[in-house]
């Protein structure tokens, strides 16, 4: 997901910070920001990106057990929980003001005579250094690990926890290679266009349980573009008004209170581990449907939301952790190690080490949940200026991405 610097650069620039203090800079920041910027999708961006690393850090337990790491779930012993996963499961959202994003991007690029090829180069750039910097860290890392006799469960451990989530990256960029068709889909339909890629991910489901073909892939992408194209329409005026929020609010609230309770999908909207079945890997027609229910309700929320918008200091809050949205994602599950293996010294320590047995770890967790932004923040201070440009040599930058491709092929052989 690229995140426009556009009129708000100075936000990034630490030395600015300093100078003028952040009111300072929550002044010059709401100064930069256009009138015409619709501030409502850079606040669902940052809802989703909060929402998204809260959740992981809620739901992934690394038990401390026969002397190395494993991942557990507290949804499996806490069923009564994953109705909680579809307030923190945001990716819909992320899709949406992506679709949103893309849409306004590639018409601005047009304008200024950029060609497609160039404008989607740009984007891969800003989606792609991000995670090169990543891997070739955990390249590092992982070799250090292993140096110094980390256990293979744990080291296994390790790579699912950096390596999984990267998949909604891979997806978003797919989905952004097919913007020009998203738009004209939404020229020729309207808003229903997004009824395409809904009944391509039903009949995926259809086929997957009703006559057990392997085609489950398919929904990879069919399911998460539903709310991109919704962002498209977004972007081009098709969701004014009130009734196409709550005819998605409704038709998603509805698909998926059938689809749980008549078709027997699972609660959650997160994987659970050992459980047999899930509704993100693959999608399910479960994903698209609270996506829309989410989308219904943004759009609701959306005078209140953009009235908090309108806080200088809201703003310029929203605009700093935009402009690296892309670090936080990457980065917050190595937080959650480092962490947890940082002090794994001490022992097995309550709502970190533990099995997540019950309520009373749920409350553990949650004192380790400011531990853990601690240290995202140190890891997001040393990391975000590598989102833009990198101003290194060329040798430098083919080492890194030599580094960056040896860890993703130690990683597929692990995974």
């Amino acid at each position: 997901m690229r995140i426009s610097r556009g009129p708000v650069t100075a936000g990034s620039d630490p030395a600015v910070v300093r100078t003028g203090g952040l009111s300072g800079l929550a002044a010059r920041i709401e100064a930069a920001t256009p009138a015409t910027r619709e501030r409502t999708v850079d606040g669902l961006r940052a809802i989703g990106i909060c929402g998204i690393v809260l959740g992981h850090w809620l739901v992934t337990a690394l038990v401390l057990g026969s002397g190395s790491l494993h991942i557990a779930s507290p949804l499996a012993t806490l069923p009564s929980f994953s109705p909680l996963t579809w307030a923190l499961q945001l990716l819909g959202l992320f899709f949406l003001v992506g679709g949103y994003a893309n849409a306004r991007s590639l018409s601005s690029a047009g304008a200024a005579g950029r060609s497609y090829l160039s404008w989607l180069r740009g984007r891969a750039a800003r989606l792609g250094r991000p995670v090169v910097i990543l891997l070739a860290a955990w390249a590092i890392v992982g070799s250090t690990l292993w140096a110094i006799g980390v256990p293979p469960g744990t080291m296994r451990t390790t790579v699912v926890l950096v390596v999984q989530p990267l998949w909604f990256i891979a997806v978003y960029l797919i989905t952004t290679v097919v913007t020009p068709l998203a738009v004209a889909a939404d020229r020729a339909l309207g808003v229903a266009a997004a009824a395409v890629p809904l009944a391509i991910t039903a009949a995926v489901d259809a086929a997957r349980f009703v006559y057990d073909m392997p085609v489950g892939g398919v929904n990879v992408l069919a399911a998460w573009l539903v709310t991109y194209q919704l962002g498209v329409a977004w972007a081009r005026g098709g969701l004014a008004g009130r009734a196409h929020a709550w005819a998605l609010v409704v038709g998603g609230g509805v698909l998926a209170l059938v689809l749980v309770a008549a078709f027997r999908y699972p609660l959650s909207m997160v994987g659970i581990t050992g459980a047999p079945r899930s509704n993100l890997s693959p999608p399910s027609l479960l994903v698209p449907a609270v996506a829309a229910l989410q989308t219904g309700i943004a759009l609701l929320l959306r005078g209140r939301l953009a009235a908090l918008l309108a806080r200088p200091r809201v703003w310029a809050a929203v605009v700093l952790l935009n402009l690296s949205a892309m670090t936080v994602f990457c980065w917050h599950q190595t937080a959650l190690l480092t962490v947890t293996l940082g002090v794994n010294l001490a022992g097995q320590l309550p709502g970190l080490h533990t099995e997540p047995a019950g309520v009373l770890w749920l409350m553990e967790r949650l004192v380790w949940l400011p531990v853990f932004a601690a240290a995202l923040l140190a890891l997001w201070l040393i990391f975000r200026r590598y989102e833009g440009r990198w101003q290194v040599p060329k040798a430098a930058r083919v080492a890194v991405v030599a580094l960056a491709l040896g860890y993703a092929i130690y990683a597929a052989t692990v995974l």
